[in-house]
């Protein structure tokens, strides 16, 4: 088995590669050219480094990175900067998920899990999950003016309406970790189909590192990954049901 993690060299990508080494799990890291992952991942035997930004690969180059892979897990985001927020590539995940699925409906002979980690201000309607009138107003908002949540969006609704359950070769799911906070150590988690509280008015948290431990169980487990196949689960930390 081997698990191709995107956006590796990230908060919540080194998190994944760290897991996948603990459960002693052939890795394939990539992370943009300017990008360091530490040495304790960078120099693991499990871990093969692939440096490229993931806009600029071309088809081939994209079939020689998911050759030989089981798994993909997508923790692509864009820089809390300026340029990261606001120039481009504006379509980084969307755009990474499509030229996957395309070549591994067109290129490949191989199956493959995606994992791709979205967020709890994405809206499953299929679910016949609403927002109230004021995250309404603030989802349309943040369409409009921010970049990364218009990607986000665009990257989770190819999944689920344009790949959908059609094709055998690809299974996917998608996690929506609540507003992702650090933390060292795992701690109890819990998984919904849908958010049980709001993400803007009244938003939970999700440590990285619990995202992660998900992420990695839907990687290796097959009753859990039966469990959310198709799915957007909602992940949160535990918590006193006072804090909710």
């Amino acid at each position: 088995m081997r698990v191709l993690v995107f956006g590796a060299s990230g908060a919540t990508g080194r998190q994944v590669v760290k897991q996948l080494i603990k459960n002693q799990i052939n890795t394939r890291a990539l992370i943009r050219n300017t990008a360091i992952l530490p040495k304790d991942i960078e120099e693991n035997p499990l871990v093969e480094v692939v440096k490229g930004n993931i806009n600029e690969l071309d088809d081939d180059e994209m079939q020689n990175i998911l050759s030989g892979c089981n798994v993909v897990i997508s923790c692509l985001g864009h820089n809390i900067t300026p340029k990261g927020m606001f120039g481009k590539p504006r379509y980084l995940v969307f755009d990474a998920i499509k030229k996957v699925c395309n070549i591994v409906q067109n290129k490949c002979n191989e199956n493959i899990k995606l994992i791709l980690m979205g967020t709890t201000g994405y809206t499953n309607s299929l679910l016949g999950e609403v927002n109230s009138f004021g995250e309404k107003v603030i989802f349309t908002l943040l369409k409009l003016m921010l970049p990364p949540h218009r990607d986000n969006m665009k990257a989770a609704n190819y999944l689920i309406y344009e790949i959908g359950k059609r094709d055998d070769r690809i299974e996917w799911s998608i996690v929506r970790p609540d507003t992702l906070i650090n933390h060292d150590e795992q701690t109890p988690y819990e998984v919904f189909d849908s958010p049980i509280r709001s993400p803007l008015f009244n938003a939970g948290k999700t440590s990285r590192i619990n995202v992660s431990a998900f992420m990695i169980e839907l990687a290796l487990d097959d009753k859990t990954w039966d469990k959310w196949l198709f799915k957007t689960p909602v992940i949160y930390n535990k918590t006193k049901k006072s804090d909710a």
